[in-house]
């Protein structure tokens, strides 16, 4: 059953916004947000819940177990069908019937084998009146990382870039620092927060040595996975990534032909060392390091990679959103391009996407995009 009822918007909104507090820290799960309404009490919201860090607890059982005895006869909002197997914890669907429900909205059906209807179905079985759909495409736009992962076996990617207007990324020097501002660079690490890992590729690493964390006041503890892509293991055990690993995860994805001695020194420092098999330019085959990073439990990417990384993900049709900052500045054509050569001969064959959002960002603009389809 579907609604347009006016009255399950704004609570649906709610149970939204709650949700995205999991984005980042709620993988291999999804970020599910839950409010109980009882409308018999002037439509109080008597519990909040959201997928808490490691994907446990639900939002679904965060909800009642704030709620306590005031879940009984409620009106649960939720972003994402509640789950029905065992795994961890008991099924969702079950502890909402057992905590006396009423009525379940739902904005968006799980996909995952696992459930995939089979929530609804316990809900409804049990006598709770089931409302499927509301904010559908805004629960499908929140969680697409999570639902790329189950119907594809991989994790979403949006690239991240900061250019000038001509789409230039350095001078032709190398010099980059700093085409954005300070709110520009805030935004980004923003952007690191709420996604699961951020990827770059050895260039990167090499040239600037960087940390990959957020550094935004209160989330320090938010900082994703950090993954350099290394198809000859070149980066040195003397970097802030390796030097940090212990207490940061980060992973080196390289080739089984790399050197077995640098792979067993960046182990000792903490490094987890991937191996993907070599595409026919003897680098870790994209594709299978997508499926690979999916296996592990990841749905949310960032690449904040150089021009070859970015190119070459964009031609295995890897790329999923873009969040491109420009800056109100021009470099002219002898600087670096934000991506590299990858092929395109026609227009016609041009990857396309569609703009979701602009917004200021300082001096600067963030615009983001998502693949047209």
């Amino acid at each position: 059953m579907t609604t347009n009822n006016p009255d399950d918007f704004h609570p649906m909104q709610t149970a939204l916004s709650l949700a995205r507090r999991g984005l980042g820290n709620a993988w291999p799960n999804p970020a599910v947000g839950c409010i109980l309404v009882r409308e018999d009490l002037d439509h109080r919201v008597v519990g909040r819940g959201w997928t808490q860090a490691g994907g446990r607890p639900h939002a679904e059982t965060e909800a009642i177990r704030r709620a306590g005895d005031l879940s009984g006869g409620a009106t649960a909002y939720v972003t994402l069908e509640p789950c029905d197997h065992d795994g961890k914890t008991p099924p969702c669907s079950q502890a909402l019937i057992d905590a006396g429900i009423r009525r379940c909205v739902i904005a968006l059906e799980d996909p995952d084998k696992r459930v995939s209807g089979a929530g609804i179905k316990r809900l409804r079985d049990a006598g709770i009146e089931v409302t499927l759909g509301v904010s559908q495409d805004q629960a499908q736009q929140l969680n697409a990382g999570f639902l790329t992962r189950v119907t594809q076996g991989r994790p979403l990617f949006t690239l991240k870039t900061a250019t000038t207007l001509d789409g230039r990324v350095a001078t032709s020097k190398g010099q980059s620092k700093w085409i954005t501002g300070a709110t520009a660079r805030a935004f980004a690490h923003g952007l690191r927060a709420n996604h699961d890992a951020i990827m770059v590729g050895v260039g990167t690493a090499l040239a600037d040595d960087p940390d990959l964390t957020c550094r935004l006041p209160g989330l320090e503890d938010h900082s994703p996975i950090r993954i350099v892509a290394d198809s000859r293991l070149r980066l040195p055990v003397h970097t802030r990534l390796v030097e940090t690993a212990k207490t940061i995860p980060t992973w080196v994805v390289t080739t089984p032909n790399s050197d077995g001695d640098k792979k067993k020194a960046l182990e000792e420092n903490g490094v987890t060392v991937i191996e993907i098999p070599a595409d026919d330019n003897a680098r870790p085959d994209l594709y299978l390091l997508a499926q690979e990073l999916g296996n592990r439990g990841l749905t949310r990417v960032l690449v904040e990679s150089g021009g070859d990384l970015a190119a070459a993900l964009v031609k295995r049709d890897l790329v999923d959103r873009l969040a491109w900052f420009r800056s109100p500045k021009l470099i002219g054509g002898d600087g670096r391009g934000a991506l590299a050569a990858f092929g395109i001969d026609a227009i016609a064959d041009a990857p396309r996407f569609t703009r979701d959002s602009i917004s200021d960002a300082g001096a600067d603009v963030l615009e983001t995009y998502r693949r047209a389809m």
